[in-house]
């Protein structure tokens, strides 16, 4: 790979300054840099030989943004459904709070996780979810309302990491 290494090297520059054009954050276009890159080398069998390099990888790093744009639009979307607000002004205090709602959703453990999916996304009666779990209605309530309580406490910043409680 040596051959490939000087061409990647001199066009770094060049990706670095894109991806800040498109991201206008230095961490981002660092990181989405790398992805490209990683992309390229991954799929560097794929690449036409007598294709333009810079053109190509240019391609990978537009494709990368895009793919991340799309996910967080998801991640927001998803957040509208779990708090029930629709702004319709997007704004930066707005893309804040739903990042840390995600970044609190993803450090619920497994299981509220699902819970709050299955019953809020996939609109699940609490019925369905208890089959699913082998469990009684009840314990699906009361599991579902620990995981929400969790949720708005990690959201708040009321604590670090969801409570474990130990059953005997």
């Amino acid at each position: 790979m040596n051959e490939l290494d000087q061409p990647l090297r001199l066009l770094i520059p060049r990706l670095r300054r894109f991806a800040l054009s498109l991201t206008r954050n230095p961490s981002s276009a660092d990181d989405l840099v790398q992805a490209c890159l990683e992309r390229a080398l991954t799929s560097w069998a794929d690449k036409r030989p007598d294709g333009d390099l810079r053109a190509w990888l240019f391609a990978i790093l537009y494709r990368q943004f895009l793919d991340a744009h799309r996910r967080s639009r998801r991640y927001a979307r998803m957040l509208e459904f779990f708090t029930g607000r629709d702004d319709s002004q997007p704004s930066t205090e707005r893309t804040v709070l739903a990042q840390s709602a995600l970044a609190a959703f993803d450090r619920l453990s497994t299981e509220q996780r699902a819970l709050l999916l299955w019953v809020s996304v996939e609109g699940l009666s609490y019925k369905e979810v208890a089959e699913i779990l082998d469990v009684p209605t009840g314990t699906v309530m009361s599991r579902l309302s620990r995981a929400r309580q969790a949720l708005r406490q990690l959201t708040d910043g009321e604590i670090h990491s969801p409570s474990l409680r130990i059953l005997k």
